[in-house]
């Protein structure tokens, strides 16, 4: 009987046992959890960064922001753990900026927006040749090509642009003609367009002219030079009233028959002393 009693009182006093504890189980407090920290965003540059806390240590700052102490130091080269600074700012690592969800709205009218126009605030290209006037006539003719050493000046009336170059020579092979001395992006305006013969040539043109020029449009100004040592050959015209020796010889000898003539006239008219008195000497 005592057996039975003890073997009934094991079986009682074990199920007692299982039933209080889950009973206090299920009852047990729950452990104490750490302070919840939210990850800062992200900046612009795409840092995360943490800024110290009072009483902040690197063990506390990996268990709240789960980042290791390894890389705590990896990101902060300077960063001493003992002890932490209350304020420093600590890189926690990379991520992007905080993506923008735009919330759909009412669809916009498109509107056609009138078309304005726009001035046009271009350049122009003045282009000048300096030939060589052979024949001194002041217009350029085909044999006459470019003279090189020139100088020659684009200014603005205002004053605003002033440009000066030399003159070249040389003969473009695909159009055979002389090539200009050209200025390129030139403002619009009026210009005083000026020319300096080289050594040994005189001028045979005016050496200054003005030009009016608008946006995108290409002048072009001939000056013209000739040699000091060419000599225009001017064409004389003969003389309408030659002295010829004949004529001269012509001239002396009608001259000596007039007064001949009239020599012979004048003693034809005067009574001959010959006669004189001879009425009175008749007898009867």
């Amino acid at each position: 009987m005592n057996r039975r009693f003890f073997l009934t009182f094991g079986w009682v006093a074990a199920a007692l046992a299982f039933f209080f504890g889950l009973t206090f189980s299920a009852q047990a407090s729950p452990r104490p959890q750490l302070p919840q920290y939210a990850t800062p965003t992200p900046g612009p540059d795409g840092r995360i960064i943490y800024i110290v806390q009072a009483g902040d240590n690197c063990i506390s700052i990996s268990t709240k922001t789960g980042v290791s102490i390894e890389l705590l130091l990896g990101y902060n080269p300077m960063l001493d753990c003992d002890p932490v600074i209350e304020g420093q700012q600590l890189l926690l690592g990379y991520g992007g900026p905080a993506a923008y969800t735009p919330t759909p709205g009412p669809s916009p009218t498109p509107t056609i927006a009138p078309l304005t126009p726009t001035p046009f605030a271009g350049t122009t290209e003045v282009c000048i040749l300096l030939y060589d006037d052979f024949n001194g006539n002041a217009l350029r003719e085909g044999t006459e090509l470019g003279l090189a050493g020139g100088q020659v000046s684009v200014t603005d009336i205002n004053g605003a642009y002033s440009k000066t170059e030399s003159t070249i020579s040389a003969i473009d092979p695909d159009t055979e003609e002389s090539v200009r001395t050209c200025f390129a992006d030139v403002p619009e305006g009026t210009f005083n367009i000026s020319m300096a013969a080289p050594e040994g040539y005189n001028p045979t043109t005016d050496i200054s002219y003005r030009l009016d020029v608008k946006a995108g449009d290409r002048a072009f100004v001939d000056f013209g030079a000739q040699s000091k040592s060419v000599q225009a050959v001017v064409p004389q015209e003969p003389d309408p009233s030659p002295n010829s020796p004949l004529m001269g010889i012509l001239g002396a000898v009608l001259l000596l028959g007039g007064l001949g003539m009239g020599w012979y006239a004048l003693r034809l008219r005067k009574p001959s002393s010959k006669f004189g008195g001879g009425k009175g000497m008749l007898r009867k």
